[in-house]
């Protein structure tokens, strides 16, 4: 099997149990009184299911997403060298320009 298929099959499963754990959690502290609305109804079984998928899609994507931000590539720290560029330097031409007599006025401004 692929590293990145290995890799994210545990993720996932790591994520879908710390959701098992949040939802054990909500449920065992009775948060908004989950427990009861859980234990005093005939559908509660089938909410704690969906509350485990939701919040274990939830968790494993972010997981997963943490795993993958973690990875390292060793081949990034040797340097490559690559190919030097040439620095292109910007020479500016002197234009020289006709000043007219007593005027004090270049040609391009407006009289």
């Amino acid at each position: 099997m692929p590293k990145l298929i290995r890799l994210y099959i545990t993720q996932v499963a790591i994520g879908f149990g710390i959701a098992g754990a949040f939802v054990a959690l909500l449920l065992w502290f009775d948060i908004a009184n989950l427990w009861h609305l859980v234990t005093h109804s005939d559908k509660g079984v089938l909410a704690v299911v969906i509350l485990w998928i939701a919040n274990g899609i939830v968790f494993a994507g972010v997981q997963f997403a943490i795993a993958v931000m973690r990875l390292k590539d060793n081949d990034d720290d040797e340097p490559r060298g690559g190919h030097r560029q040439r620095i292109m330097q910007h020479y500016h031409a002197v234009i020289p320009v006709r000043v007219e007599q007593g005027q004090g006025r270049a040609f391009w401004q407006k009289r």
